[in-house]
């Protein structure tokens, strides 16, 4: 297996992108945990810090595909690194605003801000991996492989953001988000040689085609599965306080995170022969099962052994529709096609947060399990509706030449190549084609 992981970074700069990716990855997983540990520890009142941390995350849900769309038309270091420089900027101002004491809008006005311009590292790293890896098989192991990544940026992210903010002061959490954010982004930006080139075309591809039937299936199943992942950290913390050992449950929740972790590595290790949108809607049926385990624990030892089984089935779920995505999204918005997903996973988070808190105060967490095990459910059932579009999702063709790459129907100069693929060459007349969306159009 290790050697399988190995051979992906024979692929040259695949090793420095994933680092720095990685870094640029992390205030995803501090940012929102950061802002309630601001507010609640600057003014003790923790039902404005979980509104503003739910307006700042759900700013970067709305904002992530529109700064993607840009990337894929710009091109990454272009958009991103001025991007970051507003995102620390804002951020900094809504420190300052909590700790000064300004007004309360003031705190939601720089949070929009700040949530609203942070780009999605994870899809500019997966967008690489798929433009340095020619082989499909390979592409899925990379892909395996940031997903383990993802996991591991959501196991120390949350818990570095608590013992600084607790430790040091309210913001030092938030100082290490603007820190990672700067200095693993532009490390990213860096790496130039494995950067994918812009569109060299004045044309867009259209927003229909990036948000087709195939991708709009896998982020309404990942709607679900980000309500699971949402709901079930706040159930695992109640459930553990009202065992009477609250310090217990960042165990458990590390038993989550490391089943996810092992799974998605024999995943990516492994070569499959079933098509992949079958295992993607596969892997979400058995998601949808195995999550119904933790409604069955009478005790913190029983949901520790159940949730890591329950943590086996995430990353299968990621790491299929990924692939999908990068399937059958243009490779001119593949950048936008990932996020897409990402920002379907984070409604789903924020939406499984704020449903779950109000939950277990009127009946408990023992009962709020039936939260997870619900949207596990509908998560199956989601996929297993769209089987049949998945099923006949195809690789796509690329409608835009980039910098790099030949321009055979001269769409990026002013004179026509000789002779002009869809024209006569008798007399020049057009020749109907039929374009990747399916519409015929002149050539």
């Amino acid at each position: 297996m290790l050697s399988t992981y190995k051979d992906l970074f024979r692929a040259p700069g695949a090793a420095a992108f994933s680092a720095t990716g990685f870094l640029g990855r992390m205030p995803m997983s501090m940012l929102g945990i950061g802002t309630i540990l601001l507010v609640s520890g600057t003014t003790g009142a923790y039902g404005v810090a979980g509104l503003l941390a739910g307006a700042v995350t759900f700013a970067g849900a709305v904002a992530m595909p529109q700064i993607a769309r840009l990337v894929d038309r710009l091109g990454q270091a272009r958009v991103v690194r001025p991007v970051l420089l507003v995102h620390g900027l804002s951020l900094a101002g809504m420190i300052a605003a909590v700790r000064l004491d300004w007004p309360v809008w003031s705190w939601f006005a720089f949070g929009l801000l700040a949530g609203a311009s942070l780009p999605s590292i994870g899809s500019m790293v997966r967008t690489r991996w798929a433009r340095v890896l020619p082989e499909t098989d390979r592409r899925q192991t990379a892909f395996a492989f940031e997903s383990v990544l993802d996991e591991v940026v959501f196991v120390i992210g949350p818990p570095l953001a608590t013992v600084l903010a607790t430790a040091v002061s309210p913001e030092a959490g938030l100082i290490a988000v603007i820190a990672f954010a700067l200095v693993g982004g532009w490390l990213f930006t860096a790496q130039r040689s494995t950067e994918p080139p812009p569109s060299t075309s004045e044309l867009q591809v259209p927003r229909r085609e990036v948000a087709n039937a195939g991708v709009l299936a896998v982020c309404a199943t990942y709607l679900g599965t980000g309500a699971v992942f949402g709901s079930i950290e706040i159930v695992v913390v109640a459930f553990s306080e009202e065992q009477g050992r609250l310090a217990a449950s960042g165990l458990i929740l590390a038993c989550y995170a490391a089943g996810s972790l092992i799974a998605g590595l024999l995943y990516g290790a492994r070569r499959w022969r079933r098509p992949l949108g079958d295992r993607f809607v596969l892997a979400a049926v058995v998601f949808g099962v195995v999550t119904l385990l933790p409604l069955f624990a009478p005790n913190l030892a029983v949901l520790a052994v159940l949730i890591f089984a329950t943590g086996l089935s995430i990353a299968p779920v990621l790491i299929a529709g990924m692939s999908v995505v990068e399937r059958i999204v243009p490779r001119s918005a593949l950048t936008e096609g990932l996020t897409l997903t990402t920002t379907a996973l984070v409604i789903g988070v924020t939406a499984g947060a704020a449903i779950a808190g109000p939950l277990i105060d009127a009946y408990g967490a023992r009962t709020a399990f039936r939260l997870p095990a619900v949207a596990a459910v509908l998560t199956a059932v989601v996929a297993l509706v769209a089987w049949p579009v998945l099923r006949r999702a195809r690789e796509v063709p690329d409608p835009l030449p980039r910098h790099d790459e030949p321009d055979p129907v001269g769409i990026a100069r002013c004179e026509p190549a000789s002779p002009v693929p869809g024209r006569d060459p008798r007399d020049g007349s057009a020749v109907p084609q039929i374009h990747p969306s399916g519409r015929e159009r002149a050539g």
